[in-house]
């Protein structure tokens, strides 16, 4: 029996949760092993487990593999998620590279300092309701199919779909305009297990805080 994958990060959502979300939705079993101290990054520098000397690292099939965008691209191809042919990979490409620039915003407003915060939240809004999740509306009206690529499930829909949750996390009313958008929402979130993923308890990870900010800083000395 193979070696359930283990992924090596902090305690936290950061870089590491789309390929928590990638693993569980392909029903994944997957070990944690989380950074405390900057000693426990500094040891796996140490050993050479990390090509570039950073995190997320996830050990699978017999690899070390570091880079947000290779793991995720293998866990997609080895679990069917990645299209059928190049043209569906390739529209999967653009759609979870709309996906990841918008998800970069949401991750920095915690950094942003206190006195800027509401400017950014503005920004943030009419990024988010302006130009990302009408062009991924228009993409499911356009073809009138319950996934984005190919009629059927891929890595696209779950990232968009763990993209939304954070979206009404930061305020629900953002999908209001969008029924294409909540219904594909739901649809994921009903698949067995992205269902499970969603329970409490599950190893997904609550929103960024300011201790796990702290922690993260400590970690990877951060300012």
């Amino acid at each position: 029996m193979a070696a359930k994958p283990k992924l090596h990060y902090f305690n936290g959502r950061g870089r590491m949760e789309p390929i928590r979300w990638l693993l569980a939705a392909a029903g994944v079993e997957f070990e944690e092993e989380f950074l405390e101290t900057s000693k426990d990054l500094e040891k796996l520098r140490n050993d050479g487990s990390l090509m570039f000397q950073q995190v997320p690292m996830v050990e699978i099939d017999g690899m070390k593999l570091v880079q947000c965008r290779a793991i995720l691209n293998y866990i997609a191809a080895k679990y069917n998620l990645y299209g059928k042919d190049t043209k569906e990979r390739a529209l999967i490409d653009m759609y979870i590279e709309g996906v990841a620039d918008l998800n970069e915003v949401y991750i920095h407003l915690i950094l942003t300092p206190p006195s800027e915060k509401a400017a950014k939240i503005t920004e943030i809004k009419d990024k988010t309701t302006n130009r990302y999740l009408p062009a991924f509306e228009k993409v499911l009206k356009s073809h009138g199919q319950d996934y984005l690529v190919g009629n059927r499930l891929s890595r696209a829909d779950i990232h968009l779909v763990e993209l939304l949750y954070t979206v009404e996390e930061l305020d629900p009313s953002l999908l209001a305009n969008f029924p294409l958008l909540k219904a594909l929402k739901a649809r994921i979130s009903n698949l067995p297990t992205v269902k499970k993923f969603l329970q409490p308890g599950s190893p997904r990870k609550p929103p960024m805080d300011e201790k796990n900010l702290a922690k993260a800083k400590e970690i990877f000395h951060l300012k």
